[in-house]
């Protein structure tokens, strides 16, 4: 990605139902390995993505808490499945559901992630988004971004209790079901 701060555009990238993003990071999300289609929707060539934080496609519509849950669950050695909405380089958006992996070595320790992204359904996106926004008004609230990455982390909680799910169940239960 540019050197620049990219600014969000209102322009979304697709990609087909067949095709799979496929990511490898290290243990601090460092890029070790982008396929082609993740290149394609980041407008990035492998040589401008391979040992770049994966957070260089993060899009700011996407709220800290689900990124908060993400690396608390892999770091402990289970999977997660996620939507995301990630910026290209030139400012466009594309969503994702991603399942991320740890990644083990012979002797069972984590090493590194693995994250297999397909294209959600277009009611999976309708679904998850006014919970994102909700969490996304929450951190924005005010005050430190350490006190609002917890309140909205605490958000996220509560209305996952409030359904009796977790947050996989949660996006099973979505318009994601119906793929």
């Amino acid at each position: 990605m540019s050197k620049y701060k990219v600014t969000p555009v209102d322009q979304e990238l697709k990609f087909s139902s067949d095709e799979i993003i496929v990511t490898k990071t290290d243990l601090t999300g460092k890029l070790l390995y982008a396929n082609d289609v993740f290149c394609r929707l980041a407008e990035m060539s492998t040589e401008e993505v391979i040992g770049q934080p994966h957070s260089v496609i993060r899009h700011p519509d996407m709220p800290r808490a689900v990124f908060q849950l993400l690396w608390d669950t892999i770091s402990k050695g289970k999977e997660i499945f996620a939507y995301v909405k990630n910026m290209s380089a030139t400012g466009k958006y594309y969503w994702v559901v991603a399942h991320v992996t740890p990644t083990r070595d012979r002797a069972g320790n984590i090493i590194g992630y693995h994250s297999n992204r397909r294209a959600p359904s277009r009611a999976g996106i309708a679904d998850i988004m006014p919970l994102y926004r909700e969490l996304l008004a929450e951190e924005a609230k005010g005050g430190d971004r350490k006190a609002a990455l917890a309140a909205s982390t605490g958000l996220l909680k509560a209305k996952l209790d409030a359904i009796g799910k977790t947050y996989d169940e949660f996006i099973w239960s979505t318009g994601e079901a119906n793929v």
